[in-house]
This record gives structure tokens, C-alpha cells and sequence, in this order.
């Protein structure tokens, strides 16, 4: 069966195009302008207005995504929620409420399966403990990046590719334009196991 998936905020196309590969029809949305083969596949847009039931999202005047969502997996942006960024909280309260509203938001879509993607933060005390914690070594990455998973009539991912390694590559990552972007892209082991095991 093919399904409608939802790739909220992600520009890199990484599990969009996994899901694609897998024969799905897959769109990403982000605010940012989307990469990857299947860039006809993106919404340069809210995912406000993506989801809006009424309006949905329009570009030249044509409504553009499929009239029923399968399944979101959304990556809400961590900069005011994750761990490391602790030391930041009590300046940046206002900031932080807004990132959790918008959480519940995307948690409380009238869409069947759904997952959000986070680093270790505020979410699981704010909102609710992650139903997994997933790490980059154990869909063939040999690196450490622990990463929760908040999920909606989804099955746990299992691992795909145990592998040495541990190397804390992404919090050494150097500064730059574009550590941000860099930082925030999901593994490619981790994508093609979302496609795989979620469908």
C-alpha cells in the first residue's frame, strides 16, 4: 500500500527520499528551500500551512499536497529545546514555550502514525518521555548522537547495522555557516529504517 507521508521540517531531503525509495509518496516541508533528487517534492513553507485542513498550501494558486496525510514525522527545530543549549533556558522562557507549543501541535494532528525527533531536552519532562532513544551506531554510523523518538501507532525502530566506532562527530562539529544545518540532518541508516520499518 502506498501512504501520503509528511516529512515536517527537514530540508535535506534525507528521509523524504527514503521514503520515496521505498515507493511512497513523500513530501518534505521546511522553511528553508529543500536539496536531493525529488526537490519537487518540498514545501518551501510553514507546516502550518501545510497542514491547514481548510487552505492547505497553495503555489500558484493550485493545492499541491496529497488530501490526506498516512502518516508525519516531524524534526522540530531543538535551539530552544534540547539539553545542551540548558545553561540558555531562563533567558529564553517565552522562546521555549512557543518550541513546546508547537511540539504539541504537531503530537495532536488528526494524522494515524506519527513521530517526533528530538534531541534529549526539555520535551521529556515538559511533555512526555520519548518512546525510544535511538543512536547513529546502530543503523551503521559509528558515531553517538542520541536522538528520542515520540511515537503515534509506530513500532520502535530496530537496529539495522551494529558498528564500532562511538565518535561524538556532530557535538565536536567546528563552528560555521553551516554547523546548524549540518548538526540537525538525520542519518541516512536511521532514514532508510524509519522507510523500511514504518511502512
Amino acid at each position: 500500500m502506498t501512504l501520503n507521508v509528511l516529512i515536517a521540517c527537514e530540508w535535506s531531503a534525507t528521509v523524504r527520499d527514503a521514503f520515496i525509495a521505498c515507493g511512497h509518496n513523500a513530501w518534505s516541508c521546511d522553511l528553508l528551500p529543500g536539496e536531493g533528487h525529488n526537490v519537487h517534492r518540498h514545501f518551501q513553507a510553514s507546516i502550518l500551512d501545510v497542514l491547514d485542513p481548510i487552505y492547505g498550501y497553495e503555489h500558484n494558486g493550485i493545492i499541491r499536497y496529497p488530501n490526506h496525510w498516512d502518516m508525519l514525522i516531524a524534526f522540530p527545530p531543538c535551539t530552544h529545546l534540547c539539553s545542551s543549549g540548558a545553561r540558555w533556558f531562563k533567558d529564553k522562557q517565552a522562546e521555549q514555550a512557543e518550541a513546546l507549543t508547537f511540539v504539541r501541535f504537531l503530537m495532536d494532528q488528526p494524522i494515524p502514525r506519527i513521530a517526533i525527533e528530538n534531541p534529549i531536552g526539555v520535551i521529556s519532562t515538559r511533555i512526555r518521555k520519548p518512546d525510544q532513544i535511538v543512536q547513529p551506531w546502530q543503523f551503521g554510523h559509528g558515531e553517538t548522537k542520541a536522538t528520542c523518538l515520540w511515537l503515534k501507532e509506530l513500532p520502535k525502530l530496530k537496529p539495522t547495522h551494529i558498528v564500532d566506532g562511538r565518535e561524538a562527530r556532530i557535538h565536536r562539529m567546528a563552528p560555521g555557516p553551516n554547523r546548524a544545518k549540518d548538526r540537525g540532518k538525520t542519518y541516512q541508516g536511521i532514514a532508510d529504517a524509519m522507510a523500511e520499518q514504518w511502512t
